[in-house]
This record gives C-alpha cells, structure tokens and sequence, in this order.
C-alpha cells in the first residue's frame, strides 16, 4: 500500500524540484531533488550503496520547510548488519564491557569447561578468530576496557580467561575497577566505537541477554562516548592471571 505523503515546502518555481515531503504517520522525510551524476562527487560518498542515490538539497530548503525542533529518533541495526561493521570499519574499534555476566556466553562450551574448573580449549581456528587475524592483518586495531567488580564475578572471571583468545587474535584488552570507573564517570553501558566516527551501543534485557543494537552517529554524542573511551582506555591497566 503507498504512503500518503504531505508536502511540506518546496523552494521550486514550476518544476517542482527541490521539494520536501514528510510521511506523516512515520514523520520520515522524503526530498525530490537534483540526482548527483558528477563522478568526482560520487567517489566521496564511500558509504552509498547500489540502492541508493544522492540528491542535491538547497540549504534554504531545509532551513525553511525542515524540523525545527531536535528529536532524538533511535537508530536500531539488525544483528547482522552489526556484524558487518567489524569487517568494514577501516582503522580501530573499541569496546567498553561493563556487565557482570552475559547470558550468551554462559550458554558455550568453553563456559561449561571454566564453570567446573577445567583449563578452557579455545579454538583459535573458528570462523571469530579467523576474521579478527585477518583484520588485524590489514593494520586495523581492536581494543577494549573490560571493568571489573571486586571481587571480579564467576561472568568477569571467565572473559579475563577468554582474554587469551582476544590476545592471541591480536586485541589489546586492559581491565579496570568498577570503583576506579565510577570515579573517573565511566558509564556502566556496554559500546563499540568505530573509527571514532560511530556508535554501537549495545542493550541488555534484565536477563542479561543482549536484544538490540543502536547506532549512534550524532557528532557530538559520539565524542562524548570518544570521551569515555579516553579516560577508561587511560586508566585501565593490563590484566592479571585470573584467579578463582
């Protein structure tokens, strides 16, 4: 069925073009434009896909007929397309852990094996660790600040066990303590920051299962999170030999 779509304003003598429309049910905007042909232009939308196409928007069309008022819409990705993002960002991602346990690995092998006090086999050849060398490979950085209770949780306790996967793959991975968090204004959300231009903030249910995925991608809330990263990265320190 085609949405009933509202013109809002148009800057456009008799041709119509450019136009701004809004979908009123959703509040999306739809704007008829000039379409960029100029190949020079072309090659700097790295991010435009074979679906889509780029217009040109007068300033003075959105500055009359656009959205007055900022408002937060969340920008939710599927799981999959979160994955793609380890492959296609080009220099660094860095994660923020600060959970005291995660359903999904409690539900692993290798778990079950640290849970009854067995020395974990990792596989260094699954289809993770592959990926993560190759990237490494291409001089991409992966790191992380996992924080930790005091005493760490049997949840903590494993992922600084896990560590030596991570390490063998070639991330860097410092930990730091909740109360050290805490005093330097560490957020207790868990996050990836890609190449220090956006956002993956991660959410959990209450049983600590991860459910949704948020892009950020706002300048100035990325760079408070390029914030956080900074102060944790600064003040975490490589971890010990886990003990139990």
């Amino acid at each position: 069925m085609a949405r009933h779509l509202r013109k809002v304003g148009t800057n456009s003598g008799n041709n119509g073009c450019p136009t701004l429309y809004e979908h009123p049910a959703t509040g999306d905007y739809v704007v008829q434009g000039n379409r960029v042909t100029d190949p020079a232009d072309l090659a700097q939308l790295d991010d435009l896909t074979s679906e889509e196409e780029a217009v040109t928007v007068p300033r003075e069309l959105l500055a009359n007929f656009g959205p007055k008022e900022p408002v937060h819409v969340a920008q939710w990705i599927d799981f999959d397309e979160f994955d793609g993002m380890f492959s296609s960002f080009r220099h660094s991602a860095w994660r923020l852990e600060t959970r005291r346990r995660y359903a999904s690995d409690e539900s692993t092998g290798t778990y079950g094996q640290f849970a009854r006090g067995e020395t974990v086999t990792w596989d260094l050849d699954d289809p993770w660790c592959v990926e993560r060398r190759r990237q490494v490979a291409l001089g991409k950085r992966f790191e992380r600040v996992r924080v930790l209770d005091e005493p760490p949780t049997e949840g903590q306790l494993y992922l600084l066990d896990n560590g030596r996967r991570n390490a063998a793959v070639g991330e860097e991975i410092r930990v730091m303590p909740r109360a050290l968090a805490e005093e330097h204004q560490v957020p207790e959300e868990d996050f990836w920051i890609f190449d220090s231009r956006v956002v993956a903030l991660l959410h959990f249910d209450s049983d600590d299962r991860m459910t949704r995925v948020e892009l950020i991608t706002n300048p100035v809330d990325v760079i408070r999170y390029a914030q956080v990263r900074e102060a944790a990265w600064h003040f975490a320190t490589l971890p010990d030999q886990p003990q139990r």
